[in-house]
């Protein structure tokens, strides 16, 4: 502290923190709670929480003086209120007193800032209803919907190709993974490798995608523990200030995130539904071949951020290495190139196709697993509906249903011919629709497999009168009644008596001979529960 009561800026950081763990500073007699991040504090006090930018000189982000840090924190309360306006509440300033102490927003030099922020419980975050099993599908859908609908309104960004948006990314890692000292620079350098040999692969496609303006302004860290329950409802907050080229993204690769966060902690089944609830309203499936690859980089991110943590010490130095080295390993297993496969699930009314198909398609293709072609969904789609629409009798007419399978049929190839697995899930009681499907995978040399679920015709009937109003389907048993009395062919697809639970369905088809539709690569779909 020199006379003028400024505080010298190698002390300055330790000071504002003292005064910000301080209770008498806010007014409070009750202790304040502090919470760690790698570039972050957070104290929580009373009903607000104040962030505070750790002074880090980083590859990636410079907090190194007040000034920088006070701008990022005005950033942060401008960018999230995009996605979270009720929990950022402002901007505060740390200045110097004549006394050699400190205060909020006084007439002294500034020594640091803080962003303001409504508390919540820390329960409300995903990351912890992960760890205690809370995530639910219905939770999961509403997280889906919330991303997209964000993504929707981001604003574009045309600064550079796809391809070269990736390779920052990619320089940002390597730069990361060479201040630990946990990965030996032979293992860096063979995963650097891959990774460089992944984006030549793809660099048409990122370049394709960035020039259509798939390329946003986006969050930037979308992983659980930045998606909070407020009011009910999902709320996006804690997105990257500090370095636009990281949160100037494809879309899908900030939706990686999140698919990889799930995969990773062991929610294979979640990161599959997430993914395929935004498919089915945004049209990326061009993108879908990329998600493995973007998730790849994702799981490099969090284990380079990690290691920075490890490298920092504390209590908790022995599980900052382990997760670290788990989010490593798992980068690796997901650049292995994906393996495209076809599974058709047909059946009538009620024989629980869509049941089979969404318990299935985690567990084929490449993380996150399949893209489910559902026709309920495909013919919403075609009459701009949202899925939980009834639509009347003539949707159903022969043409429209036409239509339908002839959509199914044309996505499913495009999906194959880049390289992805689809789970087909329709009625396919008419010979033309099963051989349509199968002829796109014959047509890419895709390995496949047309499973037919049979069921009496009083166990059809029970379920489809006890079906639930908010789902995609509209079938009714009337509807059921027609299909029974109609002539479906020779169908030559396995048959699987649907009676059975569905697990047991799906281990059938997993087991199936000769398919090839089972997991290809056990190390990559297991994953790590955090």
């Amino acid at each position: 502290m020199n006379e003028q009561g400024m505080i010298d800026e190698d002390g300055a950081q330790d000071a504002a923190t003292r005064f910000l763990s301080t209770p008498e500073s806010y007014g409070f007699e009750t202790p304040v709670s502090v919470i760690e991040t790698h570039i972050s504090r957070i104290f929580l006090v009373g009903e607000r929480a104040y962030k505070m930018k750790r002074a880090v000189l980083l590859p990636y982000v410079d907090f190194s003086t007040p000034q920088a840090r006070l701008e990022a924190c005005r950033k942060e309360v401008t960018l999230n209120s995009r996605t979270a306006p009720d929990l950022y509440l402002g901007t505060r300033r740390l200045t110097a007193t004549s006394d050699g102490g400190l205060e909020f927003d006084g007439d002294g030099a500034l020594v640091d800032a803080v962003v303001e922020m409504k508390r919540f419980d820390q329960s409300c975050l995903l990351d912890r209803q992960a760890e205690a099993g809370e995530l639910t599908p219905q939770l999961m859908r509403d997280v889906a919907r919330t991303v997209l609908r964000f993504h929707e309104s981001a604003p574009v960004v045309h600064a550079g190709g796809g391809a070269d948006n990736i390779a920052g990314v990619l320089d940002i890692n390597e730069a990361g993974f060479a201040t630990s000292a946990l990965f030996s620079s032979h293992t860096v350098a063979a995963i650097g490798k891959r990774f460089r040999a992944g984006l030549a692969r793809h660099a048409t496609l990122l370049d394709a995608r960035e020039a259509a303006g798939k390329v946003r302004r986006c969050h930037g860290d979308l992983h659980l523990r930045n998606i909070c329950m407020i009011d009910g409802a999902p709320r996006l907050f804690d997105c990257i200030e500090f370095n636009d080229q990281i949160a100037t993204v494809d879309v899908l690769y900030d939706l990686a995130f999140l698919l990889m966060d799930l995969w990773h902690r062991g929610h294979r089944d979640l990161a599959n539904l997430v993914m395929n609830r935004y498919f089915d309203t945004q049209d990326e499936e061009d993108g879908f071949v990329l998600l493995p690859f973007f998730m790849a980089v994702r799981a490099a991110v969090r284990a380079h951020v990690t290691a920075t943590q490890f490298e920092e010490g504390g209590r908790k130095i022995r599980a900052l290495a382990d997760e670290a080295q788990s989010y490593f390993d798992l980068a690796g297993a997901l650049l292995e190139e994906p393996r495209a496969r076809l599974i058709a699930i047909g059946g009538l009314s009620g024989s629980g196709k869509t049941t089979v198909a969404e318990a299935l398609a985690a567990h084929v293709g490449a993380p996150p697993g399949a893209r489910i072609l559902e026709s309920d969904r495909l013919r919403k789609a075609m009459f701009n509906v949202a899925a939980e629409t009834r639509l009347p009798a003539e949707a159903y007419s022969a043409e429209n249903s036409a239509r339908v399978y002839a959509d199914m049929a044309c996505r499913a190839g495009k999906l194959l011919a880049d390289g992805g697995t689809v789970v087909a899930d329709a009625v396919f009681d008419r010979p033309d629709d099963r051989a349509r499907i199968m002829e796109c995978a014959r047509k890419t040399g895709t390995p496949c497999a047309g499973i037919w679920l049979e069921a009496r015709a009083a166990l059809l009937r029970r379920r489809v009168s006890e079906r639930s109003a908010d789902g995609p389907s509209d079938a009714t048993v009337a509807v059921l009644a027609g299909q029974l009395q109609r002539a479906r062919g020779d169908v030559e697809w396995t048959r699987i008596d649907a009676a059975r639970p569905p697990e047991r369905i799906v281990a059938d088809i997993l087991a199936l001979p000769g398919a090839e539709i089972g997991p290809e690569r056990d190390g990559v779909r297991t994953g790590t529960r955090g």
